[in-house]
């Protein structure tokens, strides 16, 4: 069973966050709520406080496939002034393990230059942040070990991409159907 730590900072956007966790959990994949803050109650940038699973100082992310970066703000700079989330990112990434981000979350990424070269998504007006990458308008993009998507609109597609980065298409496809997911072109 694949593992993933969602960092979870003061001020995202829940849905970012909650969205993909409930498909990733779905489809059987063991997802932990990480705080990146001092207490495990964390309140998102429209109000909702809700309990994470754990503090992220006293998670062991070793054996852990990805870790995933919800966006929102102010919890794109909350992840991103933690010294714990960028080490993380940049060990899963130099391991080939998989990295997440979505909505203004990917300029984490862009700012560490892990996406140079690489296809990527993001939040329209973020995009100088993705440095180096090819910005993709689509809702979710996989490129190597990164996974990254637009935005709250495309937390669905986005957690099916990750369910199909750690589980593959098949396993992807039939969740897609379970929830009644079907885009135009599959009609």
């Amino acid at each position: 069973m694949s593992k993933v730590c969602v960092f979870i900072a003061p001020g995202l956007e829940e849905c970012e966050a909650l969205v993909p966790t409930d498909i990733l959990r779905r489809a059987g994949v063991e997802v932990t709520l990480a705080a990146v803050s001092e207490e495990k109650w964390v309140t998102g940038s429209h109000g909702i406080r809700f309990e994470t699973d754990c503090l992220a100082q006293d998670l062991d992310l070793s054996g852990y496939d990805m870790v995933f970066l919800p966006g929102g703000m102010p919890g794109t700079k909350n992840l991103e002034a933690s010294e714990l989330v960028r080490q993380a990112v940049c060990d899963f990434a130099a391991q080939g393990k998989k990295v997440a981000a979505i909505c203004a979350a990917p300029s984490v990424l862009g700012h560490l230059g892990l996406l140079k070269g690489r296809r990527a998504a993001c939040y329209p007006g973020f995009e100088p942040e993705l440095e180096g990458a090819q910005v993709c308008l689509e809702e979710a993009v996989a490129d190597g070990p990164f996974v990254t998507g637009r935005g709250l609109g495309t937390a669905v597609p986005f957690g099916l991409a990750l369910v199909e980065a750690l589980e593959g298409r098949p396993a992807a496809c039939r969740l897609a159907g379970q929830i009644v997911w079907m885009h135009e072109e599959q009609a």
